[in-house]
């Protein structure tokens, strides 16, 4: 697997090809398409084949022992994050498509995270409302029109947000549009700070 490795951009996560020896760069990505979200780390690259089949098995073949190794990594590639993160949100799925898949991979992953770290989990402090397509194959555009009104915080989830740096965990990041659909939503329900979390990331070059 392709480990991502500092350095890397500040906010995004996203590996530098040359190491400028100057932290907290920020990549021309982040600076032209500021995140909604404060900062996301990753652990591997989702080009990579093993990362894929892992993501694959957890999320499409019930492989549900898989979710506390890959907490593990994340655990340590999240470390920044997780220092002082008072709780973690996984990205909720529609009830009609968790029906169908049985779990929520992200809410496995965010319970092994929490397990290796001690930082609470706020299970259903999300809410996905809104039956969103698939994210494949769309541009950045249309990901993010697709998320538009997808989430919501709960009742519960307004008070255990509140003023609470808050680590949003899920397994893979593509475009960010679903990680800053529900930052957008924790951030307006009062959270001081969102970061994300996720085991694999689509990078684009290197």
């Amino acid at each position: 697997m392709r480990f991502i490795e500092k350095p890397w951009c500040d906010r995004l996560g996203t590996p530098f090809d040359v190491d400028l020896g100057q932290p907290g760069l920020l990549s021309p990505e982040a600076i032209a398409n500021p995140p909604v979200f404060s900062r996301a780390r990753s652990v591997v690259r989702f080009d990579d084949g093993p990362a894929r089949l892992l993501v694959h098995r957890l999320k499409y073949y019930d492989r549900l022992e898989l979710a506390r190794p890959i907490g593990r990594w994340m655990a340590r590639a999240g470390a920044e994050l997780l220092d002082d993160a008072d709780l973690l949100a996984p990205v909720p799925m529609h009830r009609l498509r968790l029906i169908g898949r049985k779990h929520n991979q992200a809410a496995l992953l965010a319970r092994a995270v929490s397990q290796e770290t001690g930082v609470p989990v706020a299970m259903r402090a999300l809410e996905r409302v809104k039956p969103t397509a698939p994210q494949v194959g769309l541009s950045r555009t249309q990901r993010a029109t697709n998320l538009q009104g997808a989430f919501r915080v709960s009742e519960a989830g307004k008070l255990a947000v509140l003023d609470k740096r808050v680590v949003l965990v899920d397994d893979v990041m593509t475009s960010g549009a679903t990680a800053n659909a529900a930052a957008r939503v924790l951030l307006r329900a009062g959270a001081k700070r969102v970061d994300v979390l996720t085991f694999a990331r689509v990078v684009t070059g290197g």
